[in-house]
């Protein structure tokens, strides 16, 4: 037999269950067996004429299954949890070694801007220069808009 406490924890879904099952329970009927488990078989016997029997262990299958129904969703909400992390770990080693590659990539183009300027002094200064005209021109002609 249910306890009182399963009862009024669970009494939305079990009372769903019970009119969906007999059909010609009524809310007020429902609440008045609402008080505790003798009461509300009490009712349904009554009302339906369903053996006491029958409507305790219909009672405790829908009491039981709201329970696995719920650990079932705890243990998808777990490996929903575990899948989210483990993408997270990835998006992080991925953004590390985007980040790695970046800086590879800069310090190469660095380098070599490096070697550019020692081994071409005259021509790097003279693209710096005519780099300084351009961009002057573009802030001077901007701003006169």
């Amino acid at each position: 037999m249910i306890t009182r406490e399963e009862l009024k924890g669970q009494w939305n879904e079990v009372k769903g269950r019970l009119q969906e099952h007999w059909g010609q329970l009524t809310d007020d009927d429902l609440s008045r067996g609402r008080g505790s488990a003798e009461q509300l078989v009490g009712v349904v016997q009554q009302k339906t004429g369903a053996t006491r029997r029958e409507v305790e262990a219909f009672l405790s299958n829908a009491i039981h299954e709201s329970d696995r129904i719920g650990e079932k969703v705890a243990e998808t909400a777990q490996q929903y949890a575990e899948v989210a992390g483990q993408y997270a770990t990835e998006a992080g080693e991925y953004v590390k070694d985007q980040y790695r590659r970046a800086a590879e990539t800069s310090g190469e183009y660095g380098d070599r801007l490096a070697h550019t300027v020692r081994t071409r002094p005259t021509e790097s200064l003279a693209i710096a220069f005519g780099l300084g005209i351009a961009a002057g021109a573009l802030f001077f002609f901007k701003g006169r808009r």
